[in-house]
């Protein structure tokens, strides 16, 4: 299964994505065959700080789950809340 395949399945989600030139905290927006359309989360702040278009094959590695990302959406669902 290519990992492109993979994402789609967390489109909508919190991720810690790896690419050819950078490494992020944030939302999978949407899942293409061509780019991901990646939302850059702040961590100190927890507000986006930018939408980035991602070539799908650059993508090196994706991390959804563990600690921080727990961390991550606990603060923004708390954000939302208010």
């Amino acid at each position: 299964m290519k990992l492109i395949n993979r994402l789609k399945i967390f489109e909508q989600k919190y991720v810690f994505l790896r690419w050819a030139t950078g490494a992020e905290y944030g939302k999978v927006v949407y899942v293409g065959e061509d780019y991901i359309e990646f939302n850059i989360v702040d961590v100190d702040t927890m507000e986006y700080r930018e939408t980035v278009m991602i070539n799908s094959q650059l993508v090196l590695e994706v991390i959804f789950g563990g600690s921080d990302i727990s961390r991550i959406v606990a603060e923004i669902s708390a954000m939302q809340s208010d």
